[in-house]
C-alpha cells in the first residue's frame, strides 16, 4: 500500500485518504478531472504536497490494475 494513502474505518467511513488528513483520493481525482490544475489543488489544500498528488495517481493506478473486466458477448 502507498505510504501516503491510508484506509481507516474511523476516517471518512474507510475511504482512502491522504494520510493525516480527511482529504479523500476521490476528491483529488475529481478536482483534477474537473479541470483544476495541480497548482490550484495545492493552493486550495495547503497541507498537501506534490508527492501527495502523485501518490493519489499511483493509488488509483494500482487499484485499477487489479480490476477484472467481464465482457458480454454481443
Amino acid at each position: 500500500m502507498n505510504e501516503r494513502i491510508e484506509i481507516n474505518p474511523n476516517v471518512m467511513l474507510g475511504k482512502p485518504v491522504i494520510r493525516g488528513t480527511r482529504i479523500s483520493v476521490e476528491l483529488i481525482l475529481r478536482k483534477l478531472s474537473e479541470g483544476m490544475t495541480e497548482a490550484e489543488v495545492l493552493d486550495a489544500y495547503p497541507r498537501l504536497t506534490r508527492v501527495d498528488i502523485q501518490s493519489v495517481f499511483a493509488y488509483a493506478a494500482d487499484t485499477i490494475s487489479h480490476e477484472t473486466v467481464l465482457l458480454q458477448p454481443a
